[in-house]
């Protein structure tokens, strides 16, 4: 069977890849992850970049690597510095839409690229402060792109979703899918857990 290596620790990610059966190792390279680009362009570059790296460790076969941005009024939302910042991207984003952008790269075993972007829409409802301080405080935000986290406590201010939710929790299983397909994955004989390189 065909390696695949997940270039990411995140448990979402593997959770959602375990979810559709599929055999793979994880590596998270250290890269860069700065870019002035708008967020539907920089989650592209971030995510080659990272399976470039992991390309390096893992000769011979297929990478799989994601970025996920949330993006406001043009403003670029990653993970939140301290609980300050996270209590200001959540009372941006309370009683509005915002936008969720995963870029999604597989390398095939042979070098060949293959990278995409999904966009979701979401709206939150009005969130008053102190459900925010009490979101905050419980830590569920402070490793997730916007401060939030769509499958935990954050899902009951989703009003209305528009586009996918694995994309907005970090890895949108329909690109995952086709990408694999474009680079020669065998998904179909590809079934079982992960191991953690």
């Amino acid at each position: 069977m065909e390696n695949l290596v997940l270039a990411s620790r995140s448990p979402r990610r593997c959770e959602l890849l375990n979810r559709i059966g599929l055999v793979f190792e994880t590596d998270a390279p250290d890269v860069d992850e700065t870019c002035s680009l708008p967020a539907g362009e920089a989650v592209r570059i971030l995510s080659l970049r990272k399976a470039q790296a992991a390309a390096e460790s893992h000769p011979g076969s297929f990478i799989l690597a994601a970025d996920t941005l949330v993006s406001f009024r043009e403003e670029a939302l990653g993970k939140p510095l301290d609980p300050p910042d996270a209590i200001r991207m959540l009372r941006m984003l309370s009683g509005q839409t915002h936008q969720v952008y995963t870029g999604v790269t597989v390398i095939s075993p042979d070098g060949r690229v293959f990278t995409d972007s999904d966009r979701t829409d979401v709206t939150f409802a009005s969130v008053d402060d102190a459900e925010i301080a009490d979101y905050v405080r419980s830590g569920e935000p402070m490793d997730k792109a916007g401060a939030y986290a769509l499958q935990g406590r954050a899902g009951m201010w989703v009003t209305h979703l528009d586009g996918s939710d694995t994309s907005v929790i970090g890895l949108p299983l329909y690109l995952v899918r086709s990408l694999l397909l474009q680079a020669g994955y065998p998904l179909l004989a590809a079934a079982g857990t992960h191991h953690i390189v």
